[in-house]
């Protein structure tokens, strides 16, 4: 029995069971393994998290290319190719800025406000991060990646 409490204790990156792997492989394992399962439940729509994230922030207000790339954290090279496609299935629209002919306003169409309404179910996503867990495994989960992703308090 000691023996068993003492190998659960090893820390082994190149172990296959990930009861061994540190805790920084164990995130990086689960965050590809749920973007994965939850593209695949977006692909239905022609959509991927980023694309969601997207219509998340249309739904607010309309914004210029750059502000959603800001608010994404990518580059707005990124952020167009983004919106090139969410365009072409009608998800959003790009009209010119009244100011500002170079800039664009982005705004979410009738069809991106369905289809981010079915898409985005709640329920299924949260079963996706939280399969094999008990409800209260499930809501432990979610106080301590709150505070792994949260701001860094020690650099204030």
């Amino acid at each position: 029995m000691e023996q068993e409490s003492r190998s659960a204790e090893v820390v082994d990156p190149a172990s296959p069971d990930p009861a061994h792997w540190p805790v920084g492989r164990l995130l990086s394992a689960a965050a590809r393994r749920v973007e994965r399962d939850w593209n695949a439940h977006l692909a239905t729509w022609d959509l991927n998290h980023a694309s969601l994230a997207v219509l998340a922030h249309l739904l607010r207000a309309p914004m210029s290319q750059r502000e959603l790339a800001t608010s994404s954290g990518v580059t707005e090279q990124t952020m167009s190719r983004v919106l090139a496609r969410m365009e072409r299935t009608g998800y959003v629209t790009r009209t010119p800025h009244d100011d500002d002919r170079r800039r664009h306003v982005i705004t979410i169409t009738d069809s991106g406000r369905a289809t981010f309404a079915v898409a985005s179910d709640r329920e299924l996503a949260e079963s996706l991060v939280s399969r094999g867990l008990t409800p209260e495994q499930a809501e432990q989960l979610r106080r301590l990646l709150a505070v792994v992703a949260g701001p860094d308090s020690s650099s204030g």
